[in-house]
C-alpha cells in the first residue's frame, strides 16, 4: 500500500506564504511524477504544479512566479512552496503522485487534501 499525507494548510492572509508538504510512504518503488492539485469551491480540480524524474517543473500559469514545487528524492516528499498568496488561491490543495511498487503498473497515488484559505 502507498499513501500520501499532506500538511502545511491553513488560513493566511493576502499576500503572505504558506508551504505543503505531501511525503510518499509504503510500498512504492519508483516515482515519475510529483504533482499539485487544487480544487475551489464549485469548480473543477486544477493541475498548480508538476515536478517529474531530473528536477523538470511546469506550473499553471495563474501560479508562475508565486509557487514553487521540489522534491526530496531521499524522503519520497513533494514540496509547494507559495508565496503571495491571493483570495483566489482558496481551494483544497491535493497531492499526486504517479508511481508504481515492485511488478505493479503504474498508479495515480492521492492525498486527502489540505484547506488552504486566503483572506484578510
Amino acid at each position: 500500500q502507498v499513501q500520501l499525507v499532506e500538511s502545511g494548510g491553513g488560513l493566511v492572509r493576502p499576500g503572505g506564504s504558506l508551504r505543503l508538504s505531501c511525503a510518499a510512504s509504503g510500498s512504492i518503488h519508483s516515482i515519475k511524477a510529483m504533482n499539485w492539485y487544487r480544487q475551489a469551491p464549485g469548480k473543477q480540480r486544477e493541475m498548480v504544479a508538476t515536478i517529474i524524474s531530473g528536477g523538470v517543473t511546469d506550473y499553471a500559469d495563474s501560479v508562475k512566479g508565486r509557487f514553487t514545487i521540489s522534491r526530496d528524492n531521499a524522503k519520497n516528499t513533494v514540496y509547494l512552496q507559495m508565496n503571495s498568496l491571493k483570495p483566489e488561491d482558496t481551494a483544497v490543495y491535493y497531492c499526486n503522485v504517479r508511481g508504481r511498487m515492485i511488478m505493479s503498473p503504474w498508479t495515480d497515488y492521492w492525498g486527502q487534501g489540505t484547506q488552504v484559505t486566503v483572506s484578510s
